[in-house]
């Protein structure tokens, strides 16, 4: 399959987290169109799970959807931070606890059709209290349920974002098979 060649980059808007470009770019075929690129930083994506088998999730809502989502927690890295370093704080701001292994499971596009970002996904346990510090407008509560009725909340649409489903996925699927992860 041949690529696309870009031919020119135009930013119409560059905003505190997300900047929007479009590319000329010309198909393998000769013909020129646009593609409209939002570009975002990476980010991190946490799977918490406690010693009861409980994932902690975080209920918030998300105005771009204008509703209430029940997600794993996740959030932006910072400059010069680590993956592994955005997942500890990310984990601490939005649940209030640590963990005392976190370990990366791979990752994966958030939604490469349009946008840049990349999300590094983490497993967190042996969960401990930490400071809760969520950042000033985020108003954030903390959900746990047994992991055992994650597949039931994703089939009834109640876990609905797709990073939370790729996330929750990824760790049902290395809990029922015992394979080691990435």
């Amino acid at each position: 399959m041949s690529e696309l060649k870009t031919i020119k980059s135009e930013h119409l808007y560059k905003g505190r987290a997300v900047n929007l470009r479009v590319d000329t770019v010309e198909l393998p075929s000769g013909r020129r169109t646009t593609r409209e690129i939002v570009e975002h930083g990476d980010s991190v994506a946490i799977v918490p799970i406690d010693t009861d088998g409980s994932v902690l999730l975080v209920r918030q809502f998300r105005e771009a959807v204008e509703r209430e989502l029940l997600e794993i927690p996740a959030g932006g890295i910072d400059p010069g931070e680590e993956p592994g370093e955005s997942a500890q704080r990310e984990l601490r701001e939005e649940t209030g606890y640590l963990a005392g292994r976190m370990e990366y499971l791979g990752g994966f596009y958030s939604s490469p059709g349009f946008s840049t970002e990349y999300l590094y996904l983490f497993l967190a346990t042996e969960l401990r209290p930490g400071p809760l510090s969520a950042p000033d407008g985020e108003v954030i509560e903390l959900v746990r349920i047994p992991l055992d009725s994650v597949l039931g909340l994703i089939a009834r649409g109640e876990i609905c974002d797709s990073k939370s489903i790729a996330g929750l996925m990824r760790v049902i699927m290395e809990h029922r098979w015992g394979h080691e992860t990435a």
